[in-house]
């Protein structure tokens, strides 16, 4: 049996790591009714009822929120497993329902944290834009099923805070990666214990090496997902700025595409200030397809508004490019400011546009600061440091 596992880079990398020193089972959400499978010596568990069709449209017209309807899915895998130690992979999903249901230890990997985004959620998108709905006259479907980001927020980032605030108040263990991570946890997660395990990135990544550009043209990158909170809106601004004072610039952005709908709230919102040209939108990028666009530009730049340890610019450090961060959470811990990169407060496109004109004018400092970061990120993403790590903290809870 082969499924679609092409989403989660990072996580794919991960299991790629890890399956080679554990015996490894996997449980995640599936959108059909599939029975569980073996391959490659790991043992699958995808999720979903068999009424699948019926959940699929609930989900569509009313939000994807689960809460503890499927804790018997999971108690059925942990029996049919018998783990030593449970992983689970963000503090938002149903899966933290499990703690405290089972003697087997338990440990949360913190990847974003939907109270502060919540608390972000319209830094950058307005409310009052937030209701538009991305509606085809010629698509019925869409009339029915795409909701705006105001229905999402209300549906379900509101219903995930509410039960991450929850699963973090009854965790005991979590592993996360930045100062930022370690100190909202400190608050939301009184009882945890703190471990530190960075993350594996994507194959071609540690495989290709960024080179300096002599074309006239600028070519900046940015990769994001079609998401309110990742700055789509300044990173138009900002090329608008540089676009006024008569830069040639062509930005690319994969992970949206021209007809995706936080692009068409942005054009809205933005008005005059949205860029008339210069502006590449790439969609969704296959790994290798994205390692060329990212080595075809001269900057790379985090636009969003809160992130936790942004694998976007973790990738684009291990490449050697220049970056450029938006102060987002826990990016200062990847990117140092002046030594590796630029760090710029979020939502300012004038600050980004400057920022980018900085390394555009200094060329040789750009080009130190791309060095010194793939340094520091061969480091951190280290893969058999990471396993290491990894293995050792399980022990340690097993253990204790």
């Amino acid at each position: 049996m082969k499924l679609d596992l092409t989403r989660g880079g990072w996580m794919i990398a991960l299991e790629k790591a890890v399956k080679e020193k554990v015996q490894l089972a996997v449980a995640f959400y599936y959108p059909k009714y599939v029975d569980s499978f073996e391959d490659k010596g790991v043992k699958y568990y995808p999720i979903c009822r068999k009424n699948w069709m019926y959940t699929f449209v609930r989900n569509k017209l009313f939000g994807d929120y689960i809460d503890k309807e499927d804790l018997s899915y999971y108690m059925d895998i942990i029996r049919d497993v018998q783990p030593d130690v449970i992983h689970i992979f963000g503090t938002e999903n149903p899966f933290g329902c499990i703690i405290g249901e089972t003697d087997i230890p338990v440990v949360v990997s913190i990847q974003g944290n939907y109270t502060v985004y919540n608390h972000k959620y319209f830094t950058g998108i307005k409310w009052k834009y937030a209701s538009f709905r991305n509606i085809s006259l010629t698509s019925p479907y869409t009339w029915i099923f795409n909701r705006s980001i105001r229905q999402r927020y209300r549906t379900s980032s509101v219903p995930k805070t509410v039960r991450e605030k929850r699963n973090l108040m009854n965790c005991v263990n979590i592993i996360g990666r930045t100062d930022w991570d370690r100190r909202i946890t400190s608050i939301l997660a009184p009882k945890r214990k703190y471990f530190h395990n960075d993350e594996a990135l994507r194959d071609s990544f540690y495989q290709n090496k960024w080179e300096r550009h002599d074309s006239k043209k600028l070519i900046v990158h940015t990769t994001q997902g079609a998401s309110v909170l990742k700055g789509i809106e300044t990173l138009c601004h900002a090329l608008n700025e540089l676009l006024k004072i008569g830069i040639d610039v062509e930005w690319r952005v994969a992970g949206v595409s021209a007809d995706a709908m936080i692009n068409k709230i942005a054009k809205k919102q933005l008005k005059n200030s949205y860029p008339t040209r210069g502006l590449v939108l790439l969609g969704n990028l296959r790994e290798n397809e994205l390692v060329k666009k990212m080595l075809e530009a001269d900057i790379y730049v985090l636009t969003s508004h809160i992130e936790n340890s942004p694998n976007s610019l973790c990738e684009a450090m291990i490449l050697g490019m220049p970056c450029i961060s938006t102060l987002a959470g826990g990016s200062s811990s990847m990117l140092k400011d002046k030594e590796e990169g630029l760090i710029i407060q979020d939502g300012d496109p004038w600050a980004m546009a400057g920022a980018i004109l900085e390394l555009y004018n200094d060329p040789e400092t750009a080009v130190r600061y791309g060095e010194k970061a793939r340094e520091r990120a061969l480091k951190r993403h280290n893969r058999e440091t990471i396993i290491s790590d990894l293995l050792e903290i399980y022990q340690t809870i097993i253990n204790k």
